[in-house]
């Protein structure tokens, strides 16, 4: 059983920069979001026994993964996996939206102008390193993953064995999280901020 979320609100996603592997602290929603997210996980996993809690390296998913932990009670602490870790576009991350496509070459189709970048990880790159992560999780273990928007995706999409033009179309919700079980995906929405 994995539970995957994804860090709440960043400075950078209310000014529409896309972060990749540059990081952006959590605003004050992203802050309640997060709360919100460890009520949900306080309700599903009330005996924390046998579970653990990953997160990204990234200071805000680290601080989404902090916030969530204190408000479970404080019973678990979360370990970092650089695996889960949001997918780099190089010298393009930080750019807002407008910045970014300027940049991207027109001829390639919408999503994938996203692995355009010179020096970004590619979309083999990405994929791997979530699949060594999905692979090293046993058929019995109980996981909390604190993790980012494009890397759930990918998340999700390996798991669910969804083609690659429909993983990249997933929703990337910072009030929801995912229960990856059993070959399904579940979205369970937290209650609103």
């Amino acid at each position: 059983m994995i539970y995957l979320v994804r860090h709440g609100q960043t400075e950078s996603n209310l000014a529409r920069r896309y972060q990749g592997a540059s990081d952006s602290p959590l605003t004050a929603l992203g802050r309640a979001q997060a709360r919100r997210m460890g009520e949900l996980l306080a309700r599903l996993v009330p005996d924390t026994t046998g579970w653990r809690m990953v997160a990204s390296p990234l200071g805000r998913a680290q601080q989404t993964a902090a916030i969530i932990c204190e408000t479970m009670g404080g019973r678990l602490t979360p370990g970092l996996d650089p695996r889960v870790a949001e997918a780099s576009m190089g010298s393009w991350d930080g750019l807002q939206t407008d910045e970014l496509e300027a940049r991207r070459p027109q001829d390639v189709p919408y999503p994938e102008r996203y692995f355009q970048s010179p020096d970004g990880e590619s979309f083999e790159v990405i994929w791997n390193r979530l699949s060594d992560w999905l692979g090293s999780v046993g058929q019995d273990d109980k996981v909390i993953l604190v993790s980012h928007g494009l890397a759930g995706r990918f998340l999700r999409g390996i798991y669910g064995k969804l083609p690659r033009e429909g993983l990249l179309t997933l929703p990337v919700p910072q009030d929801a999280i995912y229960a990856l079980s059993g070959g399904t995906i579940t979205q369970i929405d937290c209650d609103p901020v």
